[in-house]
């Protein structure tokens, strides 16, 4: 359980409040920098705007439409930084780009596009990009309209969840102090300048008060609830923007790239493969809620299965094929009156010294792919010394050494552990070199070595390290977040029960934490995904129905 009574009346020369991949970012760059960090999160870490997002690390290539060359540039060098960095989580991905052949502006012009995919791939640093069956692929869309095709390359992580975990291991193993779980109910402050935070324990419910130098709030589109509840005055910082996805069954005829098309109202969609399904987004819907309570339209869903449809006539989809739909708010700068499409996705940093809150930094924007740019900036910001990043190879990320890679873990991972080597491919993709402590662990235990659910690669060991090293407290921070198996295709709430009983029974739970746990679980599973009502998977004669290796370009 949470400790946080150890920590009234401690001080800190950082502390951060948010545990997205921007907060978690932001404490892994200040703990490096040798400083003491706190790091709060109100629910779990990465359960906010990073889980709802469409998953993909890129340059943005609709931003060249907006002229914001600079935001592109930048995020294509933290794109290249990532796949080099965490590439069992971050690889790259084919793209095609789905315009109709008249285009609505000289800026969608054939020229134009290629152009703007020149430019892109140049800046990218160097060229990967592979030849892609645009024939068989044209075929599968409606055959009413007439289509220009274009390829490029970006990246996807199909599990930020897990790359923010990641970081948060590397702060924990730098000194930073984290606590997910844990409300700030009040930034304090006294003569004009911050002075630490009080909190509350999500679990046991104590309240207590922390000192800190500088306080950065990286709470995402909570950053204005958080600076007005703490009776400090500044403008309205957060433009709150609702993005809503949806998850379908990989259908007949849908390609092995990812698709960025334009909709029927000129708005740009993807449609991706993700995790064994199809995974659509997102729509753009004035949000200024409470973020905690936000939750998919009917109209927004509606929206966006249409144009699935659309593009995809012979899908042979139907509205009760959706497998679940989500939303989340995305903290755009506020600018009223401006399309949502045109507010840049550039991040910025709040000083709060003119609202008498000197030592008070709120983080404005920012996305996936820039996370640790932006903790760079506030780093920089609160004057510490941050190197440069490494300069980067010219040449592209090798996707086949990649692979290699991965697979002597894997192969190591089922020496060690006593599994099949399928089932140690998915844990190395999930946990990289980590994996090979995950095996270790499963050696030891045959408990540990345990399915999570019967038709599932991933162990019961993962759930145990995570509790263990990940900060992971509840069955939905394990099952949705540190190994989230809960967000593929096979999920039931018969899965939920088997999980929760050899979890439970692996980390010592009673019955009665079990059984509260399950029931947590499954309301938190819920008003996330808003799944749909399915039958249980059939499972194969050895009770394991193993899903595809990994998608080839995912």
């Amino acid at each position: 359980m949470n400790v946080s009574s150890s920590l009234q009346g401690l001080g800190f020369d950082v502390l951060i409040i948010g545990g997205g991949i921007n907060g978690v970012a932001v404490a892994r760059e200040c703990a490096r920098q040798g400083k003491r960090t706190l790091l709060v999160e109100q629910n779990d870490f990465a359960s906010g705007t990073t889980s709802r997002s469409t998953r993909i690390i890129h340059g943005g290539l609709r931003y060249l439409e907006l002229g914001e060359i600079g935001l592109v540039r930048e995020s294509l060098r933290e794109r290249e930084r990532l796949l080099r960095q965490s590439p069992h989580l971050v690889r790259p991905m084919q793209f095609l780009l789905v315009l109709p052949r008249k285009p609505r502006s000289l800026l969608r012009s054939s020229l134009a596009v290629r152009t703007g995919l020149w430019l892109y791939q140049r800046w990218a640093g160097g060229d990967r990009e592979r030849p892609a069956d645009v024939q068989t692929f044209e075929k599968q869309l409606d055959a009413g309209q007439r289509w220009s095709i274009y390829s490029y390359e970006d990246a996807q992580c199909e599990f930020p969840e897990r790359l923010v975990a990641e970081w948060l291991a590397e702060s924990m193993a730098s000194g930073a102090v984290v606590r997910n779980h844990t409300e700030a109910l009040e930034i304090t402050r006294s003569n004009g300048r911050v002075t630490g935070a009080r909190l509350r324990d999500g679990i046991s419910g104590q309240e207590y008060s922390v000192n800190a130098t500088w306080v950065v709030n990286a709470t995402g589109p909570w950053a204005d609830f958080l600076v007005n509840a703490s009776g400090i005055s500044a403008q309205r910082m957060i433009g709150g923007v609702r993005g809503t996805h949806l998850v379908l069954p990989v259908f007949p005829g849908f390609p092995a790239q990812a698709v960025f098309a334009e909709a029927a109202d000129g708005r740009q969609i993807f449609i991706l493969p993700w995790n064994g399904q199809v995974l659509v987004g997102t729509t753009e819907v004035a949000d200024s809620g409470n973020p905690s309570q936000t939750g998919p339209a009917r109209e927004e869903i509606d929206y966006l299965f249409s144009n699935v449809q659309r593009l995809f006539p012979r899908c042979g989809l139907t509205s009760a094929d959706i497998r679940y739909s989500f939303a989340g708010i995305r903290p755009l700068p506020y600018a009223p009156g401006k399309k949502y499409s045109a507010v840049s996705r550039r991040h910025a940093l709040h000083d709060h010294r003119d609202d008498g809150a000197a030592g008070l930094i709120s983080v404005i924007g920012g996305k996936l792919t820039t996370a640790m740019c932006l903790a760079r900036d506030v780093s920089h910001t609160l004057g510490l010394p941050t190197p440069q990043p490494a300069c980067l190879f010219a040449s592209p990320v090798d996707e086949e050494d990649v692979e290699s890679v991965v697979r002597q873990w894997a192969h190591a991972v089922a020496c060690k552990a006593r599994i099949s080597e399928g089932c140690a491919q998915r844990i190395a993709e999930w946990h990289g070199r980590h994996a090979l402590a995950i095996a270790h662990a499963a050696s030891l235990d045959e408990r540990l070595r345990e399915p999570i659910c019967s038709h599932s690669w991933h162990l019961v060991a993962e759930a145990v390290e995570a509790v263990a090293h990940e900060s992971a407290i509840t069955l939905g921070d394990i099952l949705l977040r540190r190994v989230p198996v809960a967000l593929g295709p096979c999920w039931t709430e018969a899965c939920s029960a088997e999980a929760a009983r050899k979890i439970g029974c692996a980390l010592g739970w009673d019955a009665m934490r079990t059984g509260m746990e399950l029931e947590n679980f499954e309301e938190e599973r819920q008003k996330f995904l808003h799944p749909q009502v399915k039958p249980a998977p059939q499972l194969s004669p050895e009770g394991v129905t193993p899903a595809p290796l990994r998608t080839e370009i995912a």
